[in-house]
């Protein structure tokens, strides 16, 4: 491969590795959000994203034959997949977490693990009751998604001949993709950090002791912070539905892990953190896939681009494990440090 064609290849790969992990992103907001209030790793969370999925992908499939615009059903789509997943969250902490709130912290974890595994067998048995039975969801998305950005019918055809002139290869379905992920941080940033309910899931997050005492209801905003991280989950499972194209009960496993990995990796409780670890795994991922592809093609080996993606996963690993060798909380973490 020689210089005019690795640099499209490489931009197209970054600009694949950035959408992907914004989907990362939205989904580890799910994981921090609940840490910073309870301390508490809610690994039930993958499966609350794939309900949003589930969800998304039901929407779609009514709505597939009517004569609504496609942004239309879009927006059907988050806001059923945001109650929905909202709601489901809200239901798990009520049940399962807050009896065991004050039960040692390994306690809470082994149950995040039972729920999520009850979901999963749940979601299996909703989609193998419907007519016909089904398993793999293969997302079928409204008219134009699946068309390169800015073609040459559309009013910013310019824009779109620049962006071919330089290699990159983007479908609409990427850009709002990116533009719901950012939309939703923006919102989510405005509600945490510009409005009473926020100001109080900061307080019960900093003490919730004293929080009680000001007046907060802590149970309240533990519920709120929960239904948030929902929402972001129902969010995050459409998305990924449009962007991976086929899902199933089962699908919330490996974007899970790596979500909670970049949780982890730009400071778990951080919320620019977790955008920052999300979008840094997806273009190393991508660019290891890429790196896998390359290498398939000038070694001859057919089954090298089948095994890229464990490879990928193995490759965010690493790259975690070496940041929090030098630094333990994180990217953007900071330390607690516990007064007596």
């Amino acid at each position: 491969m020689d210089l005019a064609t690795l640099l499209p290849f490489l931009v197209n790969v970054i600009a694949g590795g950035l959408v992907i992990g914004f989907v990362y992103a939205i989904i580890a907001l799910g994981y921090t959000m609940v840490y910073g209030v309870l301390q508490l790793i809610n690994f039930a969370h993958s499966e609350v994203f794939v309900t949003g999925a589930v969800v998304g992908f039901e929407v779609f499939r009514l709505l597939s034959n009517s004569d609504m615009n496609g942004y239309l059903k879009l927006i059907v789509a988050l806001l059923a997949a945001m109650l929905v997943s909202g709601l489901l969250n809200v239901l798990i902490e009520r049940l399962a977490y807050r009896p065991l709130r004050n039960a040692p912290k390994l306690v809470p974890l082994i149950t995040a693990i039972g729920v999520s595994l009850i979901l999963q067998d749940v979601l299996k048995l909703f989609e193998a009751f419907q007519t016909p039975s089904r398993f793999d969801l293969t997302y079928t998305l409204p008219q134009g998604f699946a068309a390169p950005f800015c073609g040459a019918e559309s009013s910013c055809a310019p824009l779109g001949s620049v962006l071919k002139s330089i290699g990159v290869e983007v479908q609409l379905k990427d850009v709002i993709i990116i533009g719901v992920s950012l939309l939703s941080l923006a919102l989510l940033n405005h509600v945490v950090n510009h409005t009473r309910l926020g100001k109080g899931i900061r307080a019960v997050a900093q003490d919730r002791v004293t929080a009680g005492l000001m007046g907060i209801d802590s149970n309240r905003m533990i519920s709120a912070t929960f239904a948030i991280g929902g929402a972001l989950g129902g969010v995050s499972g459409v998305l990924f539905g449009m962007k991976i194209g086929t899902v199933n009960a089962y699908s919330g496993f490996d974007p899970g892990i790596i979500a909670f990995t970049a949780a982890v990796l730009g400071g778990i409780g951080s919320i620019p953190g977790a955008v920052l670890g999300g979008l840094t795994l997806g273009v190393i991922q991508n660019l290891i896939g890429g790196a896998f592809s390359v290498l398939g093609g000038l070694w001859q080996i057919s089954n090298l681009e089948a095994i890229d993606a464990s490879y990928q996963r193995i490759g965010a690993f690493i790259v975690l494990v070496l940041i929090l060798i030098f630094k333990p909380t994180g990217l953007l973490g900071k330390s607690n440090t516990e007064k007596v």
